[in-house]
């Protein structure tokens, strides 16, 4: 489970003419250079799964949700590299939103998440994270608010995407396996019957790629 108290979440499709640049950016340069900014802590990667579109949820750990409008993290928003300048313009659908983690329950990190988009966050997060994370499968669950005002900072990167999603808040539920990430999110509406617009037709993720700052090889 994540350690910092921020987090920054972003999801957007790739074409699949695109896809073997964009997986060696983000492997060998993008994600090397985030975790190395002051105030990141590590990054995870999955990719849809049960679909043909190249989607992709990228979880950065921050220390707290001020690395999001920090000046080490602008100064990388505002000087993108020349890889990254290619690969910006080429990403569909993206959706991006950072701040703080409001309640976390359970141990360890699951293979297959969802990374629920919320309108609202639940009145109860730190119950709804441990009700979660206490059934069957389920071995990590995280709830986030995020910051707009952070999150929306105009830079130089975020001009060269396309239009920008964002949203209220995040539930990740991580489970060891499909059917009980499943069954965890059946009782999501249960529970926070306030989240039930929110789940709709929840995608299911595979981890892909994680990189810790403690072992980047750059610092």
């Amino acid at each position: 489970m994540m350690r910092g108290a921020g987090f920054l979440a972003i999801w957007s499709d790739v074409e699949p003419k695109h896809l073997t640049d964009y997986r060696h950016w983000l492997t060998r340069e993008h994600t090397t250079e985030r975790v190395t900014t002051k105030g990141f802590l590590g990054s995870r990667v999955f990719r849809l799964t049960h679909s043909d579109l190249n989607r992709f949820f990228i979880l950065y750990e921050l220390e707290s949700p001020e690395v999001l409008d920090g000046p080490a993290y602008l100064a990388r928003l505002n000087a993108p590299s020349p890889w990254s300048q290619r690969i910006m313009p080429l990403l569909g659908n993206f959706i991006r939103g950072g701040g703080v983690m409001t309640a976390r329950a359970g141990r360890g990190e699951g293979a297959i998440v969802v990374a629920l988009r919320l309108e609202n966050l639940p009145k109860d997060a730190v119950r709804l994270a441990a009700a979660l994370a206490a059934l069957d499968g389920v071995a990590a669950v995280q709830i986030g608010a995020t910051d707009l005002a952070r999150t929306s900072v105009p830079t130089v990167e975020k001009g060269m995407r396309k239009d920008e999603g964002v949203f209220a808040g995040l539930l990740i539920i991580e489970a060891l396996d499909e059917a009980s990430l499943r069954h965890a999110l059946s009782r999501v509406a249960e529970m926070a019957p306030e989240l039930t617009a929110s789940i709709g037709d929840a995608e299911v993720y595979q981890a892909m790629f994680a990189l810790d700052a403690r072992i980047a090889d750059v610092r």
